[in-house]
């Protein structure tokens, strides 16, 4: 039995990785934690009986206790919840925490010495060079859980690193590929929220929408696999069936190819090096699908993509500008109180004016975040 901590386990991927846990003999949950969700973790408690549950929010996680009749230790904020994340008695920690929330946690895993089944790309796109060095270190595996860096892990097992020419990842496009600067001024947010493939949490689904998810995804391709950014490049692939693929130096493409369900890269990391088979997971018809279709994104319109390109490359605190910006300009659209089109522009606005940081500690990415938050709250939020 593989012991496992899922950080996050009320969300869209830490339910999943609890559904491939259900359908599985192969793993026991040592622990769980929670924002403040407490009627979804009491139902995880009462099936899956963890030793410790951590909730971000005290005044949840006392409630919590006074519904608990388990042997589960019931801790709070955020020191409980890297109290759990650095269990001594595990093997693998599933990060699926949203935001920057999840950098500190991952790190004290790492330091534990746990392996990660990485689904934050938060922790990358500001920590990346603190999370690689620390996880060489502790020789640790980071174990990517987004269909698209999970996939481009599985193409890599075709040859050595050293034969690998070029990381492609796909993009779906999201609801308004095709859109123009113009199409998308009055775009609401019920039709942001309406992405054509996947289910996914507000925040992605958005991100989604602008292709920042994209931009997010780039930064983490660079940390996870080494790869410079000029041999990093992004496809639209709207039919979301290839789910990444790499081009090795011999001019051959292996490309990662299954239905749009989270449970396939969710057991394939928490399994790996094996496979299993999830029931409920349906098999792919390759003869059903028809055609595949690709083309260049349109970074005009979706500038998020071109502004999380600009920000790797500035390297330093600027990619945690360009992820807290992010973030907030999300929650103000989804708010109402800005447009779609904002979005990109408060975040250019404020990398513009950032003054970098070039090797930034963790206090320094932490103390960056919360200058950004401010300013943007102070300046937007009436």
């Amino acid at each position: 039995m593989k012991n496992i901590v899922v950080l996050g386990s009320t969300g869209s991927i830490g339910t999943q990785t609890l559904d491939v846990v259900r359908k599985s003999n192969e793993f026991r949950v040592i622990g769980l934690t929670c924002y403040n969700n407490i009627d979804l973790i009491k139902q995880q408690i009462d099936e899956f009986k963890p030793q410790f549950v951590a909730v971000k929010d005290e005044l949840s996680a006392k409630k919590l206790k006074e519904t608990v009749d388990t042997n589960t230790v019931i801790l709070s904020g955020d020191g409980g919840i890297n109290e759990v994340a650095s269990l001594s008695n595990v093997q693998t920690v599933v990060v699926a925490i949203e935001g920057i929330a999840a950098l500190i946690p991952t790190i004290k895993a790492i330091e534990a010495g746990h392996d990660i089944a990485l689904a934050n790309k938060e922790c990358l796109v500001t920590g990346g060079h603190i999370i690689k060095k620390l996880a060489i270190e502790k020789n640790i595996n980071i174990l990517p859980v987004d269909s698209e860096h999970n996939a481009i892990y599985q193409c890599i097992q075709s040859g050595k690193k050293e034969f690998v020419n070029k990381l492609i990842i796909t993009a779906s496009g999201g609801p308004f590929r095709g859109k123009t600067l113009s199409d998308l001024k009055s775009v609401t947010v019920e039709e942001a929220l309406n992405h054509p493939n996947w289910k996914m949490g507000k925040k992605i689904t958005i991100d989604s929408a602008t292709l920042m998810n994209k931009g997010f995804e780039v930064i983490e391709a660079k940390w996870l696999f080494d790869v410079p950014l000029e041999k990093i490049e992004v496809v639209v692939h709207k039919e979301s069936i290839i789910h990444s693929m790499v081009e090795f130096i011999d001019g051959s493409i292996i490309a990662e190819m299954a239905t749009a369900d989270m449970r396939i890269p969710i057991q394939y990391a928490l399994n790996f090096p094996n496979r299993v088979y999830v029931e409920g997971i349906r098999y792919l018809d390759v003869a059903k699908i028809g055609s595949l279709s690709f083309e260049k994104p349109d970074v005009n319109t979706f500038r998020c993509l071109q502004l999380a390109y600009d920000a790797l490359e500035e390297g330093g605190t600027m990619t945690t500008v360009l992820n807290t910006a992010d973030e907030v300009a999300v929650q103000l659209f989804l708010e109402k109180a800005i447009s779609f089109n904002d979005i990109p522009y408060i975040i250019e606005k404020y990398m513009n004016n950032h003054k970098n940081i070039i090797n930034p500690e963790l206090n320094d990415i932490i103390e960056v975040d919360k200058e950004i938050r401010e300013k943007i709250k102070r300046e937007y939020m009436r």
